[in-house]
């Protein structure tokens, strides 16, 4: 980073990465669709739905209503404690495993949302994928808990703790699971050493890639000291070029190790053979997805996401506070001008 210019600049982690963006042709009307879908639900004050509503997300229906699912989680579940956090995800565990089963009156919203979302997602899944889904689903639940439990926890994980505890909670699993709903997966497929593997290795090269790109609005609202970059700085005394730079490395290494992997996975049945290598399609996709959403939508650039895409460079963003006191509605959305 240059002090003079307080510049940082990202580095583009995916260049080499043999899967370029795709986009469903369905994608326009779909996102529209599920975004209305989102917004009936008034889960943000008005300032908070207008940021919301500029971060725009990839996949088909499905797929969208999860990324506002999840998104409204995440801001739901920062401002709590743990204990309240528990009782909402008592609540989203319930609407999950009871899709047909009306939700309370006065129950925090996210009851709802889930159920609606389960209800329509449920009907083009398969039995395995259905079940896969609500596996993973659940831990990335029990994770947020976790999470909820040690934020007021002085104490700096190291980078193999991070990244042990970040696989759950950053919701990649979930997303894998939905690549599954029109597939057949048996569990002796996604308990294959290799595809576990390769599994880990995306989820990890997402971990790093979002971690170097949401570090400076992270930074800025005081919310970074569970990002890769705050990590390596401390762990190992770097600046923060150099903890940038330290990341880009490791995830490099991960790659190659994906790509590795790839090229070893075994063969199983006839029948499953072409389903294991679009699920495997699906996992070498996501860092890519996950990379081109964070400059496509206004989550971490603003309206200048396409502009960093290409010339790499942000200014450092100042310190700004953010009010812990608000609740649920109540919930500013921070977002870049």
């Amino acid at each position: 980073m240059s002090e003079s210019a307080k510049t940082l600049y990202l580095p583009d982690t995916l260049l080499n990465w043999p899967w370029p963006r795709r986009i469903n042709e369905k994608y326009g009307e779909v996102s529209a669709e599920s975004s209305a879908w989102c917004r009936s639900f008034k889960a943000f004050n008005q300032r908070s739905q207008e940021a919301f509503d500029r971060c725009d997300f990839e996949h088909l229906r499905t797929g969208c209503d999860l990324m506002n699912l999840f998104f409204v989680i995440d801001e739901y579940t920062d401002v709590e404690s743990a204990s309240a956090v528990q009782q909402f995800v008592d609540v989203i565990v319930d609407a999950l495993n009871n899709p047909k089963k009306p939700r309370p009156s006065g129950e925090v919203l996210l009851g709802e949302m889930t159920r609606q979302f389960w209800s329509l997602a449920m009907k083009s899944a398969s039995l395995t994928a259905q079940k896969h889904f609500v596996i993973a689903f659940t831990d990335y639940l029990e994770s947020v808990v976790d999470q909820a439990k040690k934020r007021n926890d002085t104490y700096l994980c190291t980078v193999e703790e991070y990244l042990r505890n970040r696989r759950h909670n950053i919701g990649a699993r979930p997303c894998y699971a939905v690549a599954e709903f029109n597939l057949n997966l048996p569990d002796e497929v996604l308990h294959n050493k290799t595809i576990k593997q390769l599994e880990y290795l995306a989820t990890d090269i997402i971990i790093l890639g979002n971690d170097i790109l949401s570090y400076n609005k992270e930074q800025a609202i005081g919310d970074d000291r569970h990002n890769i970059v705050t990590i390596v700085m401390h762990q190992l005394g770097l600046n923060i070029d150099s903890a940038v730079a330290w990341a880009v490395r490791y995830q490099t290494d991960l790659q190659e190790k994906f790509l590795q992997q790839w090229r070893n996975v075994p063969c199983f049945e006839p029948g499953l053979n072409n389903d294991v290598s679009e699920y495997i399609f699906h996992l070498a996709n996501w860092p890519r997805a996950s990379d081109t959403w964070s400059f496509e939508s206004a989550r971490y650039f603003g309206s200048k996401g396409l502009d960093v895409q290409k010339c790499r460079y942000v200014l450092l963003l100042p310190k700004v506070e953010r009010d812990l006191d608000l609740k649920k509605d109540q919930i500013i959305v921070p977002y870049i001008e």
